[in-house]
């Protein structure tokens, strides 16, 4: 996610101070992994830099002095270029969990074992995602579906390697 073209779509309502910002990303996009502040401001800085936002005013606060942000012409640009251009998609070519299948049954390890081990906590965190989907607003319900199709994906794939094993065991090992 670009965390930049995010806080600019967020300005398009208006102008927002850092905290508001981080607020509101936290509330739409953050749930499971919220902006630190510091990572709030870094990004404003760059956009700053970059003439995407301008600072709309400055407050004082309990601390340092609070900066209201608003988007340039610039940026809105910038946000409707981005949203406009379409995301890769990620093949997984180069898998982690392939990986460790193969250097499993390069030792002389259970690859099988590891499968099922795989198998376990994808069902596991699938159990994790329904209870979530089921209690949370259609934001929630979304994400939780997208993740829940990606972790299908997988099982899937665990299943076809498992039944496929013998045969990749031979072909990893000449």
């Amino acid at each position: 996610m670009s965390i930049g073209h995010t806080l600019l779509g967020l300005l398009e309502a208006g102008p927002r101070h850092g905290y508001d910002l981080k607020r509101a990303f936290d509330e739409r996009f953050g749930h499971d992994r919220p902006l630190h502040y510091g990572q709030v401001y870094s990004t404003m800085s760059r956009l700053l830099k970059n003439g995407l936002v301008v600072v709309d005013g400055v407050e004082p606060g309990g601390g340092p002095e609070r900066k209201r942000y608003a988007i340039t012409d610039a940026g809105i640009t910038d946000v409707a270029e981005w949203l406009a251009t379409p995301e890769k998609p990620e093949p997984y070519l180069q898998s982690t969990l392939y990986t460790k299948v193969v250097l499993a049954l390069l030792t002389g390890r259970g690859a099988a074992e590891l499968l099922d081990t795989q198998r376990a906590e994808h069902l596991r965190l699938m159990r994790e995602l329904t209870r979530r989907k089921r209690d949370g607003d259609l934001a929630d319900q979304l994400i939780c579906d997208h993740a829940l199709f990606h972790l299908e994906a997988d099982l899937r794939w665990l299943e076809l390697t498992a039944a496929r094993l013998d045969r990749l065991a031979e072909e990893v090992r000449r």
